[in-house]
Parts: structure tokens; C-alpha cells; sequence
């Protein structure tokens, strides 16, 4: 139950007599299922006429009688019984009809059944009219797509918003042209069903999916991409070759709202102000930091001497796997860099008794409390699914009874006690998964993972607000690094760059093996060579598959299942190389724009008309980051971006410390 408020009356005589009204008390309740949002309002008494209840079928505007009646009552709140369920595997579409009676405020049958209780699928919805009343409450009216209006609405106790709210977060809703006191439901039939089709979902649609678990849906589905989405996605006149892009714009839109990638919506009069960034460096890498490097770099109590330096080193060639239990709680922000390596114990004491107690919190909930507290039973429910599938194929992970499995439970539900405003969302045991195979230690592994969710929290929020600016930020790269390949991808409905959602949410976590996203997230935890070098890292992968995309002509489901099929075939050394490259390419630029320069925190003296200022909204000037002290070992990216894999692994020139 999403949302609850009782005191919503129906006036059963109303535009009639207003002397004869005869108000019925009841609870109005939305509702959140496997596949469905329903919405349901019956009166206090909790009973349900079913001869009164319609259902439709998926295929057909026909509405059928729906004969059989319940043997039990449904009970009160949010605990339904199996009745309850079984009611709702049978019905998937349903709508109200009141039936004749022989008085106007007749509200009962002979067995004390209710005549008014209603629900129905958000999938049904056509319209909702609002209005407000002379004495001060509001009330509303649903219209559902058959056209058949359900009874007025009256919110005598509290107004009517918050439902609206809720809505909203589950179907888009926008205010008629023609009457302000009406909201249309926005759909995008074509669209919407052709994504339901792909990814073989229910009725529901993609847009209720991708909100509601959008780890599942851009993990496990892109690999369905077939022919058959070419002939349902394009419009059903051979001669329109596209779909028009404000399609695309308002699906993007309703399930990223706030989603804004310029789109050229009239091929022919694109207006493009070109850069030339000149040729990308040669970028080599380094062997890995070993454990004599750590210890030159630390003085006699354990405090590291310089962490400009150590962090280039990380940043050049990443660890040695022995020294990640340590370095990584200093990358992710757990140790401070400054510290000694008593006050690191006595953290380490402080946030073990804070971990134990959160720790204890859920395990001491007992299964009749938990009955009561709907999310957590959801976190658990989801935490108990995702363990159960994330990383099998591990050693650390692998087998039945496996205690790495265990202790990612035991984080993940302590997490949910440390913020239970975010809780638990599909995913996140993707990013805590090499987190705890590194630290082997279930307190360590928690702080740890807490840091990390500290910079990726907005990746999970209900919003998308991470997602959502992420996505814009890489267009804006991606469109300073070769704008005709933007172009391109614009013309096949690609220029939102959906297909990199996944790289995005999860860090790269599905594209790379197990040993190399260890690798790639010490290197970015670095922060270096300037922010968001992960944008840059995505801007490396498709410039390197941009060829095959455009020699191959690929149209909208080659690019989606191209983009998926890289998965574990990307070569990390060989990426990280390039995306150094582009990093340097654009710092070097004398006429680096200014979101551009935003984007990575780099100062730019140079001011490109798309700004007046080198300062950010708040007249804070941008920090220049650290340049990098060059280092040459294989492999290398060349200046026309090609590899030279011939070359052996051979530092000629150490980093000295700054």
C-alpha cells in the first residue's frame, strides 16, 4: 500500500437532492503490485459487492460480468489475505458500473454487501477530474478508458493532493487544454508497447517496470533485441522511415522525468559550432602499485606522506591485489588520508560497535512485528533475490550455504537500518558484491560500501536525479568528441544514449569481469584525472565501436544489442588508456566549452559563447586538477586511437612524487 486516507466519502444521492444525500464513509488505497497499480476504495465496513465489479479483457473493449463471488472478506489494511490475492490473479482489468436501485440512497444488498466499492488497474485510466467544493473539501471523479465514470470522490478529511502525487509517480499526467480541472492520462501506445513486446512484460508497460526495477530491466533484458522490434517500432507507412522524435522525447521523458538531450528534430538545418580538439596523446600504463611502493610512501605511524602522488600511481596502474584491503578504505573515504594507524584502530573499534548495533535492529524484529512493517518485508524480499543471484560464478560467492552470501545479505539489510529513507533498490548488491570480496571483513565491507553509496545515492533515488544528469553530461562529451557520430546516433533514435544506462547505474559492473572491475573502480575512486572521468570512460567505449556502428548501418535494436553484446569483451587496460587520452585531448583545448569545462572541473581561461564566465553559478572557480606525471609501459593508445599490443610492459620512467 503506497497510499492510504480514510474520511473519502461517496455521496450516493448527489446532484440530485442535496437534502437526500446519503454519505458513505470508506478508505481509498493505491496499491502497488507484481505488474499493476490498482486503485481501491470500499467503505469501512470492508465489504465488496463482486456482481458489482467489471472485467475486461486485455485484448477487447468489452466489459464482461464478473460472476463469482469471494468466499472470504477481504481484511483491513495492507496485509491482504489469500482471498484478496487470488481475487487479483483472476482480474486484471476492471472498472465500476452501479446498478440500478429502487431508492436513491440504497448503499447495501439484503446480504450487507457494499454497491459502491470500486477498483481498478492505473493502466485503465483515461482522466481524472478535480474540483473543489463550496464548503472547503475537494473531490475528484476517475474516468477510465472505456468511459465509464466511477462516483465522485469526497476528501472531507484532508485534500487530495497527495493522492495526486502519488499517481503520478506511476502514470504521467497532464492538465487538458480544453478544462484546468481535468488531468489526462499521457500515453504513448506505439511506443510503450513495442518496449512490452521486447522485454515480454506484462500489460503493465516498460515505464512502471523501468521505475520500479530498473536494474532488472536494463540488466537482464536488452539480450531479447530482435528483427521484430523494427517492423513494431516504425510507423506502419513504409515511406516513414522514423519514428517522430518527440516519441522518443516523451517516453524518455515520462521515465526520466526531467530527461532534456537536444535532439535535432529537423534533419538538414542542424547548426553545429565545431571544436577541433586536435589529435588524442599517446597514454601508457603502469604495473600496479606494489606493497614496498605503500610502505616507502607511509611514515612511522602509519600516515601517508604524499597522497597526490600515491593516488597518480593508483591511477596509472591500479593495485596490487594484496594492498586493496587497505588502499581501498582510503579511496573510498573510510580511513581519512591523514590519519595514523592508531586513530585508524580506534575507528575501526568506534564503527564496529555502530555497525553491530544497526546490525541488531533487524535481527531483532520478530516475524509478528515484521508483518507490520510493509518495507521491511520488501527490503528483505528484495535483498533475499538479488543475494541469491549476484556473482555465482565467483568462488568467494559460489555453492549453497556459501557464508559470502550471508554476510552480502546481512550488509545489505543493515544498509537498509543505516538509511531506511532509500532502503534497498536492485542493484546496489552489484556495487557491494566486489566491496566485500576485497575486504573479506563484514564490518569494513559495510563502511566501506556506505562511502561508495554516498557517491552513487543518486543513481538509486526514486527520481533518477544521477541518472538523469549523467545522461546529459554525456551527451554533452560525446557531442564535443565527434559531433557526426552524435549525429547518427540521433538518426536512429539513439541520441538519448539509453544504452548506457546500465554502465551508468551499476559502474560498468556487467561490462567487465570480475578481476577487472576491481581495477577500474580503484582507478576512478582516484578521482583523477578530473570529475566524471566515468563519462569519459563511457565516451572511450563507443568512440571505439563507432566504426562497426556506422560502417554496419546499424539502426536502433542493432545499437541496443551491439551495446550489450560488449559485455565482458571490453578490454579495460586498452579503455582506461583511452579515455586518459580524451581527458588530455579536452584539457588541452584552448576552446573547451564551458558546460563542457564544468563537467570535468577544469578551470578554462578560454570562454566559449555558451558561457560569459570561468566561475560556476555560485562564483566558485573550478579547480584544475592535477596534472599527471607521464609513465610509459603497454598497453598504448596511439594518436590515431589504435593499439599497439606489440610493445611489452616496461616502466622507462617512474613518477616522482609531486
Amino acid at each position: 500500500v503506497v497510499y492510504e486516507q480514510e474520511g473519502v466519502f461517496i455521496h450516493s444521492s448527489c446532484g440530485k437532492n442535496d437534502d437526500q444525500d446519503s454519505l458513505i464513509a470508506g478508505i481509498l488505497r493505491v496499491i502497488e503490485k507484481e505488474n499493476e497499480v490498482v486503485v481501491d476504495w470500499r467503505p469501512l465496513d470492508e465489504t465488496l459487492d463482486t456482481s458489482n465489479i467489471l472485467c475486461a479483457g486485455k485484448d477487447s473493449s468489452s466489459v464482461v460480468e464478473w460472476t463469482q463471488t469471494p468466499k472470504e472478506k477481504c481484511s483491513r489494511g495492507a496485509d491482504r489475505p489469500t482471498s484478496y490475492e487470488a481475487e487479483w490473479d483472476m482480474v486484471s482489468t476492471v472498472s465500476f458500473k452501479k446498478k440500478p436501485h429502487s431508492n436513491g440512497d440504497a448503499t447495501t444488498h439484503a446480504n450487507g454487501e457494499s454497491k459502491w466499492s470500486f477498483l481498478f488497474s492505473l493502466t485503465d485510466l483515461k482522466s481524472i477530474k478535480q474540483n473543489k467544493e463550496g464548503m472547503g473539501w475537494s473531490y475528484l471523479v476517475f474516468c477510465l478508458k472505456d468511459d465509464v465514470k466511477l462516483p465522485a470522490l469526497h476528501f472531507h478529511h484532508g485534500d487530495s493532493k497527495p493522492l495526486i502525487k502519488c499517481l503520478e509517480k506511476h502514470v504521467a499526467l497532464n492538465e487538458s487544454p480544453h478544462d484546468e480541472r481535468v488531468l489526462l492520462v499521457k500515453t504513448q501506445k506505439s511506443l510503450s508497447q513495442s518496449f512490452e513486446n521486447l522485454f515480454d512484460e506484462p500489460s503493465y508497460g516498460l515505464l512502471q517496470k523501468w521505475k520500479k526495477d530498473p536494474y532488472i530491466v536494463t540488466m537482464g533484458k536488452f539480450s531479447k533485441v530482435t528483427n521484430y522490434i523494427v517492423g513494431s517500432l516504425r510507423s506502419s507507412d513504409p515511406s516513414n522511415q522514423r519514428r517522430p522524435p518527440s516519441e522518443m522525447a516523451d517516453f524518455l521523458n515520462d521515465t526520466i522525468p526531467g530527461l532534456r538531450i537536444n535532439q535535432q528534430e529537423e534533419p538538414g538545418f542542424e547548426v553545429i559550432t565545431r571544436i577541433d580538439l586536435g589529435k588524442q596523446p599517446e597514454v601508457s600504463r603502469r604495473e600496479p602499485v606494489s606493497a614496498e611502493e605503500w610502505a616507502k610512501n607511509m611514515d612511522s605511524e602509519g600516515r601517508i606522506l604524499d597522497v597526490d602522488y600515491i593516488k597518480r600511481l593508483i591511477f596509472k596502474g591500479g593495485l596490487c591485489h594484496t594492498l586493496r584491503k587497505e588502499a581501498w578504505k582510503f579511496l573510498l573515504g573510510y580511513f581519512p588520508w591523514n590519519s595514523s594507524k592508531e586513530e585508524r584502530a580506534n575507528l575501526q573499534k568506534r564503527k564496529t560497535d555502530e555497525y553491530f548495533r544497526m546490525k541488531l535492529q533487524w535481527k531483532s524484529v520478530s516475524e509478528e512485528q515484521e508483518k507490520r512493517n510493509s518495507r521491511l518485508r520488501d527490503y528483505r524480499s528484495l535483498i533475499e533475490k538479488d543475494v541469491n543471484r549476484t556473482d555465482r560464478t565467483n568462488k568467494f560467492y559460489e555453492g549453497e550455504d556459501n557464508p559470502g552470501l550471508i554476510l552480502l545479505h546481512d550488509i545489505l539489510m543493515t544498509y537498509c537500518m543505516y538509511d531506511f529513507d532509500l532502503g534497498y533498490v536492485q542493484g546496489m548488491s552489484d556495487l557491494l558484491s566486489p566491496v566485500l570480496y576485497v575486504m573479506e571483513n563484514e564490518v569494513d565491507a559495510f563502511w566501506c560500501f556506505v562511502s561508495y553509496m554516498d557517491q552513487m545515492h543518486q543513481n538509486f533515488e526514486e527520481q533518477m536525479q544521477g541518472m538523469k544528469t549523467q545522461l546529459i553530461q554525456l551527451s554533452h562529451l560525446l557531442r564535443l568528441l565527434d559531433s557526426g557520430f552524435c549525429s547518427y546516433l540521433e538518426s536512429q533514435d539513439s541520441g538519448y544514449l539509453y544504452f548506457c544506462f546500465r554502465w551508468l547505474l551499476i559502474r560498468f559492473k556487467r561490462e567487465f569481469s570480475f578481476q577487472d572491475i576491481l581495477r577500474l573502480w580503484e582507478v576512478m575512486w582516484t578521482e583523477l584525472p578530473c570529475q566524471n572521468f566515468h563519462l569519459l570512460l563511457c565516451c572511450a567505449i563507443l568512440e571505439s565501436e563507432k566504426q562497426q556502428i556506422m560502417d554496419k548501418h546499424y539502426g536502433f535494436n542493432e545499437i541496443l544489442k551491439h551495446i550489450n553484446e560488449l559485455s565482458m569483451k571490453i578490454d579495460v587496460e586498452y579503455i582506461l588508456c583511452k579515455a586518459e587520452a580524451i581527458s588530455m585531448q579536452m584539457m588541452n583545448c584552448k576552446e573547451l566549452p564551458q558546460t563542457v569545462s564544468e563537467i570535468l572541473g577544469i578551470e578554462n581561461s578560454s570562454v566559449t559563447p555558451d558561457s560569459d564566465t570561468g566561475e560556476d553559478e555560485s562564483g566558485a572557480e573550478l579547480s584544475c586538477p592535477t596534472s599527471l606525471c607521464p609513465s610509459i609501459s603497454t598497453p598504448v593508445i596511439a594518436a590515431n586511437g589504435t593499439r599497439d599490443g606489440a610493445q611489452q610492459m616496461a616502466e622507462t620512467q617512474s613518477l616522482t612524487p609531486a
